[in-house]
């Protein structure tokens, strides 16, 4: 029978932690897996992987390994010393590993009535991963009262590490109050466990999309409104955009470039009050040509005035 050194098989030091064993372990299977893998022999390497994981993983059957190795790790035709045991052949003998394992395996570790498991089968449970991925929300969203349909990819690992993808689809109501780079949890949504282990979590990263008429301060939005020079003088009403639909809004005379004008209620909902829109005003000059030109000299005639007056008085 040939001896099997499952620390040269996974490629780790015989001093090797859980860690390190482990991660070797997941490397190796993914590099074998007969359902990705190019390698001629993947099928017998990801065997051999597999059942060096499943003898190092577990300090028991890892001292039992190590105590057969010392004693003939370096035979050829190697056989189990004079009066071994299996390990598991005594009261506990009927119950046994899941898995397709080699004679080597079978001489240390028993055998059972099924000639395609041996050894003591451990129940092995973990729970899922947690996932955080990212959720793009629109402001209007925030506004529905709607589910809104998201699709992510989650990794799924099977008993022997190996991990696939799965794509699950969510309907998920955006809670009132969120903010940009908010963090949500949905229980038991993650990955699946495995064996008795529940699922993981999923975690939403809010992630307002930019909105091209309105920039975000908290609850509140803000909204640039252009004004003719004459509009700020004289004062008008516009028709002003909101995320629920326009409203008529009140420009008082003499407005000046930058002031806000608050519309209440206006803005995001937050978690106890409604957010308010802020028009902030931008006075936009006309293209010029003589005509405009000429008024404006008569402008300036008719209504001097110093824009910079404060200066002087500050000097």
């Amino acid at each position: 029978m040939e001896f099997k050194d499952y620390y040269k098989i996974l490629g780790v030091e015989p001093d090797a932690d859980n860690k390190a064993i482990k991660n070797a372990y997941r490397k190796l299977a993914r590099k074998y897996h007969p359902d990705v893998s190019d390698h001629h022999d993947a099928e017998n390497q990801f065997k051999e992987v597999a059942e060096a994981y499943e003898v190092l993983k577990d300090d028991a059957k890892r001292a039992q390994y190590d105590e057969i190795r010392q004693y003939g790790g370096s035979q050829q035709g190697f056989q189990p010393p004079p009066g071994w045991e299996p390990f598991g052949s005594g009261s506990d003998s009927g119950h046994h590993f899941q898995g397709d394992f080699s004679d080597f395996f079978s001489s240390i570790f028993g055998s059972g009535p099924d000639a395609s498991h041996f050894g003591r089968r451990r129940t092995y449970s973990r729970r899922g991963q947690d996932i955080e991925t990212e959720m793009p929300v629109f402001l209007e969203d925030t506004l529905s009262d709607e589910r809104k349909t998201i699709s992510c990819s989650l990794p799924h690992y099977d008993e022997r590490g190996y991990v696939t993808e799965v794509t699950k689809t969510l309907k998920v109501k955006i809670p009132p109050g969120v903010t940009d780079g908010e963090l949500i949890r949905l229980k038991g949504q993650g990955s699946p466990g495995i064996g008795d282990g529940g699922n993981g979590d999923l975690y939403l990263r809010i992630r307002l999309v930019p909105h091209p008429l309105f920039d975000v301060e908290g609850h509140n939005l803000m909204i640039t409104l252009p004004l003719a020079p004459w509009e700020a003088a004289l004062g008008t009403k516009v028709t002003l955009p909101t995320l629920s639909g326009k409203i008529n809004l009140t420009i008082p005379p003499n407005s000046q470039s930058g002031q806000r004008l608050r519309v209440k209620g206006k803005g995001l909902p937050g978690k106890k009050i409604q957010g308010d829109l802020y028009a902030v005003l931008k006075i936009v000059m006309p293209k010029n040509n003589d005509n405009v030109k000429t008024h404006w000299h008569q402008l300036a005639e008719l209504a001097p005035f110093d824009p910079r007056a404060e200066w002087s008085e500050a000097s």
